[in-house]
Formats: structure tokens, sequence, C-alpha cells
């Protein structure tokens, strides 16, 4: 195991997304000191209106997004303007977001009890009842229609856009294409779903679409990311490793494409095949 020798974080000057470390590097017997670039992760803990709700453990950047997105796509508000207003402070134990929504939204946010932590790689933390842990979701509609060779092209090119994971190799990316257009923005984060997140509430700050477009996800495709996909109307998500079984029932429920191990010219898909459009050749049916 590599021996870590890390700098002290700062609050007062903000939380960096990575930090500079002194490791202990192996290639077999041959070993040596380098300095090495490590994602960061952060306690955030988002505040509605004065009470606390969620604590969530994510990549200290793009917050504003976040608070955003996280607001929509747990059905908190219904609309961008709902969030009258987000201030961001770094505390010495982390980061807190307080929010203010309107004071009917806020009523109707009390006893769900999700005033818990939310780990990196948890979407259902804090929830304390089946039907807060899969709720419904609506119907998605649109005509998008795309080539395959859009969709590898975006694969190939999400690579280049991926800078905090080309520095530390320890984080998810969403990234949401415009067909014809190539990559329109990417977000990153140690969690996959705070990078949809951080995605969604760009696009929404941005008064985008989200429709117009389809994601893909460096990740493997888990129910919640098809939920928040569904809860802004985008109609097409790939991910680069696997679906799982919840986010395919979930994915034909609502009328999402979903493609799955989407990379090295190849994918896989599992639902509602008729927006991808692909060169012909004989089907083989194993």
């Amino acid at each position: 195991m590599a021996n870590v020798v890390m700098q002290p974080l700062s609050p007062e000057l903000g939380w960096p997304s990575y930090q500079l470390g002194r490791v202990e590097r192996w290639r077999g017997q041959q070993h040596s000191i380098q300095q090495d670039y490590i994602a960061e992760e952060v306690p955030v803990s988002l505040v509605y209106n004065g009470e606390p709700h969620v604590v969530m453990l994510m990549t200290p950047a793009n917050i504003e997004d976040f608070a955003l997105g996280f607001s929509i796509t747990e059905g908190i508000i219904q609309d961008p303007s709902e969030l009258l207003s987000v201030h961001v402070y770094n505390r010495s134990n982390g980061i807190e977001a307080r929010i203010k929504i309107p004071e009917a939204r806020f009523e109707k946010m009390a006893g769900k009890g999700r005033n818990l932590t939310g780990r990196t790689g948890c979407g259902l933390c804090g929830a304390t009842t089946l039907q807060q842990a899969v709720r419904d979701t609506k119907a998605v509609c649109g005509n998008l229609q795309l080539p395959a060779a859009e969709l590898f092209a975006a694969l190939n090119e999400i690579r280049e856009l991926q800078k905090l994971n080309q520095l530390t190799g320890a984080v998810h990316a969403a990234a949401w294409i415009v067909p014809g257009q190539g990559i329109q923005y990417v977000r990153e984060d140690v969690g996959r779903h705070n990078a949809l997140d951080k995605l969604i509430g760009l696009l929404l700050r941005l008064r985008k679409n989200p429709a117009e477009g389809f994601l893909i996800m460096t990740s493997r495709a888990s129910y919640e990311l098809v939920q928040k996909a569904a809860s802004v109307g985008i109609t097409l998500l790939a991910a680069m490793s696997a679906p799982t079984g919840l986010a395919i029932r979930l994915a034909e429920e609502s009328g999402i494409t979903l493609v799955g191990f989407a990379r090295d010219d190849q994918h896989v898909v599992y639902s509602h095949p008729e927006r991808l459009t692909h060169l012909t050749y004989p089907t083989l049916i194993t």
C-alpha cells in the first residue's frame, strides 16, 4: 500500500478538488517516491430554509449546480425558479449550502427523515421508506434520433474533457451531448449521482432543455441515474459500465433508451432501442 503524505486542507482558502501527496510507488520490484494527485471528498451539508436535510460526501466543486440539480431530481422543487437562493459557506469540517425554497415546498419535506449522511456511492442514503427509495418516475417523451456513430464520437471525446480524472483517476463524469454538436457540458465528482446532479443543475441554470440532448455516464448505470435523467426529460442514457436490473426496469417503464457497456466501439441496448440508428449487418441471435 502507498504511504501517502498529504498536506493539510485549508477551508479558509476554499476546499480543493484534489491534493498533491507524496507516495511510495511499486511496479513489481521497482520502488520510487513520487508526487501524486489525489481526489478529495468533503462533507457537504444541504440546509433548506434553516433545517438540515442531508450531508453528501462529494467533490467540493460546483456546489451551486449540485444544489439546484439535487433539489430538482429529488423532487424537492418542481421548477428551477423555486430555488430562491443558495449560499455556500466553508466550514472547518466541510461545506454548508444554505438553500431557500418556497415555504409550501419546504412543508412537504417535513417528515421525510433524510437528514442522514449520503456516502460517496450511495443514491439512497437518508431514505427511510420504500416509497422514498423507489419513487414513481414520470414518462419521458421526445423525438431524439441518434446515429450510433455520434455516441462513439462522444465516448472518445469525453476522455479529454475529464480534467480532474486525468489527474487523479478517481472521479466519475456526466456529459450532456447535443446531436450534431458534440459534448456541450461535463461535470465530475467522486459520486456518479453527484456528477449527474451537478450537470443537471448546470443545464437548468443555463436554461437549456435537457431533453434536446443525451447523457453519457462514465460509471455503471444504477437506478437513481435513470430516475434523475427521467426527472428532467432526458430520453437516452449511455453508461460505460453495466446497468442494474432495477435500472433496466425503470428505463423501460419511463421510456428511456438505456445503453450499457458503451466503450471501444461496442454497446448493449437494454430498453427502447428505436432511438439509436445503426449501420445494418446480419442479425446474430444467440
